[in-house]
């Protein structure tokens, strides 16, 4: 089985979104995908639990966790969430970049903002892991267990 990581800095809303999504659509026998962060923050942002339930994607349990050497070791690829010089590499594991944004200054903004921010990066984090998975035909098929 595959293991794809979704890594950037920290691990609190795009990368969770992406390996959410990626688990929600592939085989789960023929991958997995963790998401993991450089420096990870204390919690998931709390609205990208919120606006991750409304899709029907729990995300509550989760909690950032950082990238570490032997999580790295077990990736067959590192997918990171366009975070420039600051995203994270693994030596020896074929890295592709995904810049996905939130929207400007969506932290610290109001939880308006914030949402729209959010809403923005789930439809994003879901077009690309269904365009992935379907350019690929592995390691999972292009299902669509969840929309």
């Amino acid at each position: 089985m595959k293991t794809i990581v979704f890594a950037c800095v920290h691990n609190a809303g795009r990368s969770q979104m992406a390996a959410a999504w990626f688990n929600a659509l592939v085989d789960p026998g023929k991958a997995h995908a963790e998401s993991a962060g450089t420096a990870p923050a204390a919690q998931v942002h709390p609205e990208v639990v919120e606006v991750m339930q409304e899709v029907g994607v729990d995300l509550s349990r989760e909690v950032p966790k950082r990238l570490s050497d032997a999580l790295g070791s077990t990736a067959s690829l590192l997918v990171t969430m366009g975070c420039g010089e600051a995203c994270p590499a693994v030596a020896g594991v074929c890295r592709e970049d995904w810049p996905l944004e939130m929207g400007a200054g969506w932290v610290g903004t109001g939880v308006r903002l914030r949402r729209r921010g959010c809403g923005r990066g789930r439809s994003s984090t879901s077009t690309r892991s269904r365009s992935w998975c379907c350019r690929r035909r592995s390691p999972g098929s292009c299902s669509s267990r969840r929309s």
